[in-house]
């Protein structure tokens, strides 16, 4: 019962803290048609760095044979992914929202859960993503491949990451794919922040009662 009762201490917390940040989002977004395209060059640029980030960093000798190729890479990965991460932004307000009304912990924790599910498809997106991104590049370099071939080489990688997760190559293919998930991962870090920080709280204003008491 003592457990039980604690879980929902932290849990309102969390909600406050959850609170507290929608509330400061709905009183600083301003009207959708001016803040849409803030985020979506937020996201952008979010992309574009993270591409770098992983390429230079996971395949520097890749980049040096082609950089013309992998320089133009950059802007339909950069606007695809923020595409993606600007809509995912707002499912992820509306399912935050409607985790407040909840009574229940299961029905909050529940809520949240989604950003897990949006993080798992932004998987399926970014092989998409690249995939796309190679094939229209091979139609600017008047060098076209089939979209079916390319995505068949990243879902080959993808399976061979998962198969043989230890395997350098396979290292730096997961490692890329972390990188390029940092801004689909946002929502879910942000939710870890607020359970630490109200798991914190709780015990300090626990720590506190029990030296007045």
């Amino acid at each position: 019962m003592e457990r039980q009762s604690k879980q929902q201490t932290i849990i309102t917390i969390w909600k406050q803290s959850l609170g507290w940040l929608l509330a400061y989002y709905d009183a600083k977004r301003g009207q959708l048609r001016q803040f849409f395209p803030k985020l979506l060059l937020f996201f952008v640029i979010l992309n574009i760095s993270c591409y770098w980030w992983a390429l230079l960093t996971a395949y520097p000798d890749e980049f040096l044979k082609d950089k013309v190729h992998y320089f133009l890479v950059q802007f339909p990965v950069g606007f695809l992914g923020a595409l993606f991460d600007s809509l995912s932004f707002f499912v992820t307000i509306f399912i935050a929202k409607k985790a407040l009304k909840t009574t229940s912990t299961k029905s909050y924790l529940a809520h949240l859960s989604v950003d897990l599910i949006i993080a798992i498809i932004a998987t399926w997106w970014v092989l998409l993503v690249f995939s796309l991104s190679g094939w229209l590049v091979s139609l600017v370099q008047q060098t076209p491949e089939s979209l079916a071939q390319r995505s068949y080489v990243y879902e080959q990688r993808f399976v061979q990451a998962v198969k043989e997760p230890t395997a350098i190559q396979n290292l730096k293919n997961i490692y890329f794919g972390v990188i390029m998930g940092i801004s689909a991962m946002l929502p879910t870090f942000t939710h870890s922040i607020m359970s630490l920080y109200s798991v914190s709280k709780y015990f300090k204003q626990k720590k506190t009662d029990s030296k007045g008491g």
